[in-house]
């Protein structure tokens, strides 16, 4: 395999590119102060440090790689291999793992357990290391490839939940998007089985390496184009508001409080559109009406809706308001400016919405409205 490798230029090649690329990736994102492709975008900064962490660990793991192409011994190989092998199940794989949980926002989730599941392979394979064994034990593939399963089952689920938290709390979804988390976890994954199966063709090894090139390339734009959403998180919120919350989370509104919210909600965000405010927030628009956060998502919670899908409900009303007025002036309008007077930046985020509230995108409910 290794005389293929050695003979074969181009993947030499791409094998340094990937090197190089990821270690540009990393300085990128640790020394440069702006945000080059979305300047109006406050990425977070944690998952910043740990991207470029992962970067750096991939830079040194290809070049550790690298004299096994040469060595002609096998024993020397072999070592220079389970070593390897031994710093990527240390650095690189729990890396990847603590990149998919910091990108997902909704709370802060520990890293420890990281190293304590990966700990047996970790023992496992400096055991390899230290005996030069030349197989590794099936317990470790077995562990591995139940470990792969758990983390793609978590991750599934804490994405979901995120995307929860996300309409419960946020009224514009643009750079908190959710499946491009998914898209991250499925890259990663795929290079950890190309990986630890040893898939030696060289068709698997081209495609390890492209599949790393798509790995830097989107990671550094997801990172600088996903949303601090840190200020919405629990450890953010006024201390009184904290201890104000003790005992409620359990505690059903009764319909007075109910009643009270709903004029709230009437005399502050209706009467005065807030709605149309852009990435106006759960925690906004309590402290905007005089309520406090856990009331107000109970609030919604008992009307059967969502924060997102309250505010967008809003501005879809508006939108519909301002188009009919617009049609009675005989006026010059088109549907993209009316939509973002209607609150929103993005028309494919309004078109979303529009079809979701009404049942019927904005080409069909207009050409309906202009027969009637």
């Amino acid at each position: 395999m290794y005389d293929q490798i050695r003979e074969d230029t181009i993947y030499m090649m791409l094998y340094a590119v990937v090197a190089m690329l990821s270690l540009i990736a990393s300085c990128y994102l640790l020394f440069r102060q702006g945000n080059a492709f979305a300047r109006d975008v406050t990425p977070p900064l944690r998952l910043r440090r740990w991207v470029a962490a992962f970067f750096a660990s991939m830079t040194l793991s290809h070049v550790w790689y690298l004299p096994t192409f040469y060595l002609t011994s096998v024993e020397d190989i072999k070592m220079v291999y389970y070593t390897g092998a031994l710093f990527d199940f240390m650095m690189v794989f729990p890396l990847a793992i603590a990149i998919m949980l910091v990108m997902l926002q909704d709370r802060r989730r520990p890293l420890w357990p990281i190293a304590l599941i990966i700990a047996p392979i970790v023992v496992g394979m400096a055991v390899c290391t230290a005996t030069r064994s030349d197989t590794i034990p099936m317990a470790l593939y077995v562990y591995y490839l139940l470990l792969i399963i758990g983390i793609i089952i978590y991750m599934v689920r804490a994405t979901r939940q995120y995307g929860r938290w996300l309409r419960d709390n946020y009224a514009d979804l643009e750079h908190k998007e959710v499946w491009q988390s998914l898209v991250v976890l499925g890259i990663i994954l795929l290079s950890c089985v190309i990986y630890a199966f040893e898939l030696n063709c060289m068709f698997f090894q081209y495609m390890e390496q492209v599949n790393e090139v798509v790995l830097v390339c989107f990671l550094v734009w997801r990172t600088e184009t996903i949303s601090d959403l840190s200020s919405a998180q629990p450890h953010f919120f006024d201390i009184n508001e904290e201890s104000d919350a003790e005992g409620m989370m359990d505690a059903d509104l009764s319909p007075t409080t109910q009643d009270k919210i709903g004029l709230l909600l009437q005399r502050h965000c209706i009467d005065e559109q807030l709605y149309l405010q852009h990435d106006l927030n759960l925690l906004q628009l309590a402290k905007a009406i005089g309520t406090n956060r856990f009331y107000l998502s109970q609030y919604f919670s008992r009307q059967g809706t969502t924060y997102n899908a309250y505010i967008n409900g809003l501005r879809i009303d508006h939108f519909i308001s301002l188009y009919r007025r617009a049609v009675a002036a005989k006026g010059h309008f088109t549907v993209c400016s009316l939509a973002q007077n209607s609150g929103y930046r993005n028309y494919t985020t309004f078109s979303n919405a529009f079809k979701q509230r009404m049942g019927k995108n904005v080409t069909a409910w207009i050409q309906e409205s202009s027969e009637t």
